[in-house]
């Protein structure tokens, strides 16, 4: 279960407006006028001639801009914005007759902004110098590989290459791609004449970065996104390729408004799948499972932007002490439904460089992944085992309700996020874990290998399909027989946990999944297997419309506001 989500503290309320509508589910879709789709197979748009003199005369104006209040902090945007004034700048590429454009340098030394190689980018230019093109190099390489997109994105915004208005503007458009890829490429794919999926990756995230902006982002304008994709397609391709991107994106928005939906009469699993951009292995089971109503509500939240929510250390503060911080810096924040020291805010960004947070007074944690602690009741002088422990929010949060006394092992089979625990425990000042590298299925360190412990903690690796807001790539790299293999890890890890607990004592089988298949599924067939065990009625411990039939804790998003997530309590005779 993940409980860390580096980005969400960016401010992006100045790119976006408060509230996006998805067209309703079940309205009835007309069909528009009929479009003239571009033929990305040629360099020219075909038009008619009165449209032709049109567009050329409006890219005069536009595609010629350089945006340069894009790229500055949000006041001189709105200042430049308000002004009505374009910025000066070259003339547009043409090529049919365009005496601006020269195949050769204008004077001796070659500095001619004018002058556009088609196999080369300008001398001293950057590829990836801006919010946009770095999206698209995030995006590329998150299809491409199995890399974690927080992570890459992480990266990009520690530097300085970026100001904190671009930052944002990377954050939103990175996070926003993937979680709408799916009815982005519906359009895309549309307007595109040959096969989508042979267009090479750089040129379709450059696609999707500037319809992410044209249809979702209403404060950035659409020549803006335009004119940076096909720049940016100048610099790592050619000028073709770059007239081709030109003409697509204008033919969409000249159309947007009569934009062609799928329809839910024809096929409502596509149709679902399509209009909040999820895989449709997906959105069959959850159809299946809730209903088609229930199914919608749970897919439209996992495209909400997360909100960031904190978890008060009260080994170095009070929430009240916290809370009166946060009311001196105007900062907007909301009690925790379910957990009274959890506390979620409005904004905050650079969480990770503020004072509070350096001194260990809160950290990020979402309350459904608070939920197994709670559950597992530690006690003074427990002796606990987390067995699958990173990134180390559980923890921690259980060396928290211990207050400091008896002793929790937290075990990882990878160094490096051993010593990511290890820092994070110490800027908590917690002092009562003991970090083992080793095999949870076969514990094998001299600290352990011969211990009993009166709780355990099994938070097993699951497919993540309850945290699809915060990990919206998730839902793009995963299929039906990973979860299938995902179970038969799930139920060696509990099973090897009885080995390991003293009679009497309690596992806590807890996934930030929402399937059947690693929940209560795993927890029936270790029933079966280890019948001296027996589920604790979890509402015992949490908030009864946390639990579900079966006495398991069992969140969703659409019903709780948090994050799916899934705990039983299984008790020893």
């Amino acid at each position: 279960m993940s409980e860390i989500n580096e980005n969400s503290g960016e401010n992006v309320n100045s790119l976006v407006p408060e509230e996006i509508k998805a067209p309703v589910l079940n309205e009835t879709v007309t069909e528009p006028k009929e479009i003239k789709v571009t033929d990305p197979q040629e360099p020219e748009v075909k038009q008619k001639e009165a449209e032709q003199t049109e567009i050329q005369q409006s890219e005069v104006q536009e595609t010629s801009a350089e945006l340069p209040a894009l790229q500055q902090p949000e006041s001189n945007q709105n200042d430049s914005a308000n002004s009505g004034s374009k910025p000066n700048s070259k003339p547009p590429f043409n090529k049919n007759g365009d005496k601006s454009y020269s195949d050769k340098p204008a004077n001796k030394s070659g500095d001619n902004r004018n002058y556009q190689n088609k196999r080369e980018r300008p001398k001293g230019d950057t590829i990836y110098s801006d919010a946009r093109s770095l999206a698209v190099k995030i995006l590329t390489r998150v299809e491409r590989t199995d890399a974690y997109l927080d992570k890459l994105i992480d990266f990009e915004i520690r530097t300085d290459q970026l100001n904190d208005y671009d930052k944002s503007l990377l954050n939103e458009i990175c996070h926003g791609v993937i979680r709408w890829m799916r009815r982005l490429d519906w359009f895309l794919n549309g307007f595109y004449r040959g096969n989508w999926e042979k267009c090479t990756p750089e040129i379709k995230n450059t696609l999707r970065v500037a319809l992410y902006q044209i249809l979702f982002l209403n404060k950035i304008p659409d020549f803006a996104a335009v004119n940076e994709a096909v720049e940016f397609v100048k610099r790592i391709s050619t000028q073709k390729h770059a007239d081709v991107v030109n003409g697509l994106l204008r033919t969409i928005i000249r159309t947007k408004n009569d934009l062609v939906y799928p329809t839910r009469e024809i096929d409502e699993v596509k149709y679902l799948g399509i209009m909040q951009s999820h895989p449709n292995w997906m959105i069959r089971r959850w159809i299946a499972r809730f209903g088609f109503d229930d199914a919608a509500l749970l897919a439209e939240s996992n495209n909400k932007r997360p909100i960031l929510t904190l978890r008060v250390n009260t080994l170095k503060s009070t929430k009240e002490a916290v809370f009166k911080r946060f009311d001196e810096r105007s900062i907007v924040y909301r009690t925790c439904r379910y957990i009274d020291y959890f506390v979620t805010l409005r904004l905050m960004s650079k969480i990770y460089l503020d004072e509070d947070f350096k001194d260990g007074k809160y950290t990020v944690q979402d309350e459904s992944a608070g939920l197994p602690a709670v559950l597992l009741k530690p006690t003074e002088n427990d002796m606990i085992l987390d067995m699958c422990a990173a990134p180390g929010g559980k923890s921690t949060h259980i060396a928290q309700l211990l207050g400091g006394k008896g002793k929790v092992y937290s075990v990882d089979k990878f160094d490096a996020k051993i010593k990511m625990m290890k820092q994070n425990a110490e800027r908590l000042g917690i002092t009562n874990i003991e970090f083992i590298q080793d095999d949870a299925n076969d514990l094998q360190d001299e600290r352990v290998k011969d211990l009993k412990f009166d709780k355990i903690l099994l938070d097993a690796p699951c497919s993540g399909l309850g945290v699809l807001s915060k990990k919206p790539e998730i839902r793009w790299k995963r299929e039906f027989e990973d979860i299938l293999a995902l179970t038969e890890i799930q139920k060696n890890l509990l099973n090897s946990a009885v080995k390991y607990l003293k009679p009497g004592g309690v596992i806590v089988y807890s996934t930030c999944s929402t399937e059947q298949e690693e929940n209560m599924d795993v927890v029936k067939d270790f029933l079966e297997k280890n019948p001296d065990f027996k589920i604790d009625n979890a509402s015992q411990y949490v908030k009864s419309e946390l639990v579900n039939a079966e006495g398991c804790i069992e969140t969703f998003p659409h019903r709780h506001n948090i994050d799916g997530s899934f705990a039983a309590r299984l008790v020893r005779l």
